[in-house]
């Protein structure tokens, strides 16, 4: 009976000794691998779950550990939480940017859900910078998101630039972009500017081994020949392949690649999917802000030097005097108690009419307005209605209020020597469907 037990004791202790010896090779194996993630972890910073997160970008010579090292180190402002900015901000969320910095006053509204990926039909009326930033938590906790609802301008511009690496112009007005030229050469930090609209888009690169807008620019346009994308109309993938080039853009610099899109201007044509790269003015030694003599040593006020509104809202254009203007109120009062002695022109593209319009209008688009046979279309319907009627009022409406200011202006250049009352209808479709029927479709 003492040999069997002793026997029993043995086999007991051979497997003991078994499974000890193989937890020990794991914990040999896992003490390895602990050592070698401490290894990377201190050498370039990053962890494991880094390393396979970032896996297919590490591959490419041009990245590799240390690259990826350089994105995780670097911070980014984006300006313009919008059609440009968030596809930006995704990607470099998504390649691992160690700080995003974005800035934008607005909410969200539904007419931005076609374009501006980070939002969703619940995300309507919260703030973009709120909304961006959860959602690119979601999307890489590694990444730091710093929201800023507030809106650039002289006064705290300087100091927000100066906390990041590289600036993203992703806004939709002339104002903004002197503002982010000026302070970003002033702060000594490359600008990453793109714009889009309708089938358009372009890129560029300034501050950058190269010259600033101001250099190619040295004015702003006027202001009345500036189009928004809500004025013009803006189709998603288009601003959405701006917006990702402009994060390609901001990766090559933070990795020291050559051939950044400094120096030219990139243009890309949305309808036949074309891209054509022009060669810009060297640096201007003259320029303002960044040249030899500049005068230009602290910001300015933007929106006075510009002529226009910081902001992508449409602008509300005050041209005519007040007696060639009539509410919305006016206008409706017209319709239900005069009789048809006058005509409304609508000047809005054709495409816009189609969506909604008022009974009995006419639709001539504003840029077709000087066509002759739409000055003789107008002619013959006031010639026409002259016959049924002593007199005869010109209404004009657009969109927000402002084409419809131009038109008058215009028209009234034609019919000098006419009796014919013209007007326009202040705040257009807009203003209507606010204030006279909600459920007008506003867009």
């Amino acid at each position: 009976m003492d040999n069997i037990a002793i026997d029993i004791s043995e086999d007991e202790l051979v497997a003991e000794i078994t499974e000890l010896r193989e937890l020990l090779r794991t914990k040999e194996a896992k003490l390895t691998h602990l050592r070698r993630e401490k290894q990377i972890a201190q050498e370039y910073g990053l962890n494991n779950d880094e390393i396979c997160r970032y896996s297919r970008q590490l591959f490419l010579k041009e990245v590799g550990v240390k690259g990826q090292k350089k994105i995780k180190d670097s911070s980014v402002l984006i300006v313009g939480a919008g059609g440009l900015g968030c596809p930006a901000a995704l990607y470099l969320t998504c390649a691992g940017i160690g700080c995003i910095g974005i800035v934008d006053y607005d909410d969200i509204e539904i007419n931005n859900l076609h374009r501006q990926l980070l939002y969703t039909e619940s995300s309507i009326g919260t703030a973009k910078v709120i909304a961006a930033a959860e959602s690119l938590n979601r999307l890489n906790s590694y990444v730091k998101v710093i929201p800023y609802k507030i809106q650039l301008d002289s006064k705290n511009a300087l100091d927000v630039i100066k906390n990041y690496d590289i600036v993203i112009d992703a806004t939709d007005n002339v104002a903004t972009r002197y503002l982010l030229n000026d302070a970003c050469v002033l702060s000594g930090k490359p600008l990453v500017s793109g714009s889009a609209l309708r089938f358009e888009g372009s890129l560029s690169v300034f501050n950058y081994n190269g010259p600033c807008y101001r250099c190619i620019f040295p004015e702003p346009p006027p202001p009345e020949t500036v189009t928004s994308c809500g004025e013009g109309g803006i189709f998603g993938a288009v601003v959405g392949t701006i917006g990702v080039l402009q994060a390609l853009e901001t990766l090559k610099i933070i990795l020291n690649m050559s051939d950044v899109t400094s120096g030219r201007l990139l243009l890309f044509d949305g309808t036949e999917t074309k891209f054509h790269n022009v060669r810009l003015r060297p640096k201007n030694i003259n320029c303002a802000v960044c040249g030899e003599h500049r005068i230009i040593h602290e910001l300015i006020d933007y929106e006075k030097f510009c002529g226009a509104k910081a902001n992508d809202k449409d602008p509300n254009l005050n041209l005519l005097k007040k007696e060639e203007r009539i509410s919305v109120e006016e206008y409706n009062k017209i319709i239900k108690t005069e009789s048809k002695s006058r005509i409304m022109i609508d000047v809005r593209s054709s495409e816009e009419y189609r969506i909604c319009h008022l009974q009995d209008s006419i639709n001539i688009p504003f840029a077709q307005l000087s066509k002759d046979h739409n000055l003789k279309l107008i002619k013959d319907n006031i010639k026409k209605m002259q016959k049924e009627h002593h007199s005869v009022d010109l209404y004009l409406m657009c969109r927000r209020g402002n084409d419809s200011q131009k038109a008058v202006q215009y028209l009234k250049k034609i019919f000098i020597e006419d009796t014919l009352k013209i007007r326009d209808i202040i705040g257009g479709i807009h203003a209507w469907s606010n204030k006279i029927d909600q459920k007008f479709p506003k867009y």
